[in-house]
């Protein structure tokens, strides 16, 4: 279990350098990690996940500019999901398929939440890793046919609301990120699928709540990390949205 934590929390670690290096003139396996504030090369001690944010009370070693607490905390996020995953599937092939997705799926909030856009590269590996998962997951080839059809069905939600809208209620490429995460989840595509607009309302009263009297501008939000939360706490947690309400209403 600590091996796959550790694991998990490098990977997260990686998929932060290659969110910050993509569509620059930056390797991601050449070059020394830097500082992002002074860009004092790092050495070792400052880049262990997690260890390094707490020994060095959330500062750069180097000039002790403040850190963000992005990267420690995706990076017990990710350890903790390769942890779950292996307790709910094993040291299967599945598993590693499914580890795969959600390190790309990571890579993929990231850069939404820097950018708010969807790189396709990422998001044809996320599809592609998320539909082997789903089919080796399956009970049988008839069930991820029937999984499948319920992945397109929501995407093509996910689409309907983006051309009806035109692109001002959500991107395209929210559809495939959807589609790809229903193949992921499985029967918890549903349940994914409202508790993320769920997700997505409560944040959305957050902001405009905060929001100074009188300002009326539109604020962009992606969305990208509502769909992954969403999907990913029904999935582990098997919660179903349909029962909560049942109970509510009785």
């Amino acid at each position: 279990m600590i091996v796959l934590f550790a694991l998990g929390a490098i990977t997260a670690s990686f998929v932060g350098v290659i969110v910050a290096r993509l569509h620059t003139e930056e390797g991601f396996l050449t070059g020394r990690s830097h500082c992002d504030t002074c860009g004092t090369p790092l050495p070792p001690r400052a880049l262990v996940p997690i260890f390094s944010f707490l020994v060095f009370n959330g500062r750069a070693l180097c000039c002790g500019t403040r850190l963000s607490l992005i990267s420690p905390l995706t990076e017990l996020l990710l350890g903790g999901m390769f942890v779950f995953s292996y307790v709910k599937m094993g040291l299967t092939s599945a598993f590693f398929c499914m580890i795969l997705s959600l390190s790309v799926l990571l890579a993929l909030v990231l850069y939404d939440l820097t950018h708010q856009i969807l790189p396709s590269a990422l998001l044809a590996v996320f599809v592609a890793a998320s539909g082997a998962t789903g089919f080796l997951i399956a009970p049988s080839f008839t069930e991820f046919l029937h999984i499948f059809f319920v992945a397109i069905l929501i995407a093509l939600f996910f689409a309907f609301v983006h051309f009806c809208s035109r692109g001002r209620a959500m991107g395209f490429a929210d559809a495939p990120l959807a589609f790809g995460l229903a193949l992921l989840v499985g029967p918890s595509a549903f349940p994914g699928f409202i508790f993320s607009f769920w997700i997505g309302a409560v944040i959305g009263i957050v902001i405009l709540l905060k929001r100074p009297h009188g300002f009326r501008m539109g604020i962009e939000v992606p969305f990208a990390p509502f769909l992954a939360v969403g999907f990913l706490l029904a999935y582990f947690t098997q919660w179903n949205p349909f029962i909560f309400a049942a109970a509510s209403l009785s």
